[in-house]
């Protein structure tokens, strides 16, 4: 009897452990909800805390307005302070991927670290900044920016696959909107090669598309190598602003498969020394 009964309290402590065991993965999910649904989950005046995905480094701050995105703003100095250390000690528009904490769980977003416009509290945030989730939008278009889209997939642990199976020129944008962010987990996924990003990304301080050639789908097909007629300018630390009109090079070795950007080509192409 004594047995039956130590087996039957096993039996419990082990169902219990489980769904504890389950109830912390669900509790540590990021989600990716439409920015429709934020703009209700986390409302005007609304508080929460932003964690980097990179450095892990936590913040409070409070959303102060904002309908096409949410424009919040530090909660202290103390905040203020953690938030400069994230971006190195200088403030910039630099998108970084991160997560946002609150009651409602954790969810997939994207924040710029350059204080602007109007702010309303005593932090020694001369300011606020804005927070993109997915779906939301910038002042100046009806579209998604695409670092922000990407830092946000990012977050959500969904990046790889939408770079897995995006066509080659929204790989192309990617390719670039990773060197423009100084993001190598972006960089390093596409590229061709394995490089030595996080040493070179730094001497970029700017890059920019003004133009891209586009082929039909039906007219790439199959093929595994494709090049990808661009207009680009570049800003490089210490050396100014150079125009680039030339080609990419992408490459695959299966027609399903993801394709990759020959990086020692693009950068020898553009006189950017690449680090051994």
């Amino acid at each position: 009897m004594k047995t039956i009964k130590m087996l039957i309290i096993a039996l419990v402590l082990l169902a219990f452990t489980d769904v504890s065991a389950e109830a912390k993965k669900q509790s540590d999910k990021v989600e990716m909800p439409q920015w429709e649904e934020v703009n209700e989950l986390l409302p005007k005046y609304s508080k929460f805390t932003v964690m980097d995905l990179e450095t892990g480094l936590q913040f409070r701050v409070q959303r102060r307005a904002g309908s096409n995105h949410a424009d919040v703003q530090p909660l202290t100095s103390k905040d203020t302070a953690i938030m400069k250390s994230i971006y190195n000690g200088k403030w910039s528009w630099k998108r970084r991927a991160i997560i946002v904490i609150s009651e409602n769980g954790k969810i997939a977003a994207s924040m710029h670290g350059m204080p602007h416009g109007g702010g309303a509290l005593k932090n020694d945030f001369p300011g606020h900044f804005c927070i993109h989730f997915y779906g939301s939008t910038t002042h100046r278009t009806n579209f998604m920016d695409l670092s922000h889209k990407l830092m946000i997939l990012k977050s959500a642990g969904k990046l790889e696959k939408y770079l897995e199976q995006t066509d080659p020129y929204d790989l192309v944008n990617a390719y670039i909107a990773g060197i423009k962010q100084q993001d190598p987990y972006i960089v390093s996924f596409i590229s061709l090669q394995d490089l030595e990003w996080k040493k070179l990304l730094p001497r970029i301080e700017n890059i920019n598309i003004n133009r891209m050639e586009v082929l039909p789908a039906e007219d790439v097909g199959d093929q595994l190598t494709l090049t990808v007629p661009v207009e680009i300018n570049w800003q490089i630390k210490g050396k100014g602003g150079r125009n680039f009109t030339g080609e990419i090079l992408l490459v695959r070795f299966l027609g399903n498969e993801q394709w990759k950007v020959d990086s020692i080509r693009f950068l020898e192409d553009n006189k950017i020394t690449v680090p051994k």
